[in-house]
């Protein structure tokens, strides 16, 4: 028997589940949430009326950095800074991302996930990366006395640079904000909506709702349809909202 020979007689001899696990790579990080994103343009009172929304916590100040191209928002990536008291958390968020073949090691838990975005009719995994801040860390970052790259931690430093490959940051990153948000909830909770406020003084509504990620795209149907059921005009565009309020906030 010649060697080819032996190595096909061996391969069929072989256990049907050793095959299996020698074929299947191995796994990623789990998505198993997606939110749904809907940017919402009735007038807001009618919105509060229609939808019956009540205050749901305290409301909290939101800077994002970019610089005066918007690179970090043409490469996917937002930094964030969320601050709501005396807790203020910086996000790195990677757009776009392929969650099944994440190395788990550069998402720890607790730190970060990757959950499904649905946006319109499109549904896209994306990481988020956290790390809370220091009173005068945070005052200072939001303030322009330290640059964002020195307030990043270890791991988000990692996944820009060995997986979004935006490392380092472009040059004359700025904050852009604060905008003033405040979280507003239905009376059965099953939807969240953001209102913000731009230091310009523009009102933006977004209605969410996390579900599992087998349902994101029903789930979007679904929301659609109640919306108009109420009355609610989601925004005819809703991939331009995001680029509409970094434009806004660069003035």
């Amino acid at each position: 028997m010649d060697h080819r020979s032996l190595i096909l007689l061996l391969a069929a001899l072989a256990p049907v589940g050793m095959a299996a696990r020698a074929a299947t790579p191995e796994r990623g990080l789990p998505a198993t949430r997606a939110e749904v994103q809907i940017e919402l343009c009735s007038p807001l009172p009618d919105i509060e009326r229609s939808l019956k929304l009540r205050p749901d916590g305290d409301p909290f100040e939101v800077w994002l950095f970019d610089d005066a191209a918007l690179t970090l928002f043409e490469r996917g990536v937002r930094i964030r800074l969320r601050t709501k008291g005396k807790h203020a958390q910086l996000t790195v968020k990677v757009a776009n991302q392929d969650c099944a073949r994440i190395d788990p090691k550069m998402v720890p838990p607790k730190i970060g996930k990757c959950e499904f975005d649905v946006h319109g009719a499109s549904m896209a995994g994306a990481v988020s990366l956290s790390r809370n801040l220091s009173d005068k860390e945070w005052k200072d970052l939001a303030a322009g006395r330290v640059a964002p790259a020195d307030m990043l931690s270890a791991v988000q430093i990692a996944y820009l640079r060995d997986i979004a490959k935006v490392w380092p940051l472009p040059e004359k990153l700025r904050p852009l904000g604060p905008k003033q948000s405040r979280a507003y909830v239905m009376p059965d909770k099953s939807y969240e909506v953001d209102v913000s406020k731009l230091p310009s003084g523009e009102l933006y509504v977004e209605m969410s709702h996390r579900v599992p990620a087998a349902d994101g795209l029903r789930a979007k149907d679904a929301a659609d349809a109640m919306l108009k059921r109420a009355g609610v005009a989601a925004c005819d565009d809703q991939s331009a909202q995001a680029i509409n309020k970094l434009k806004l906030m660069l003035r």
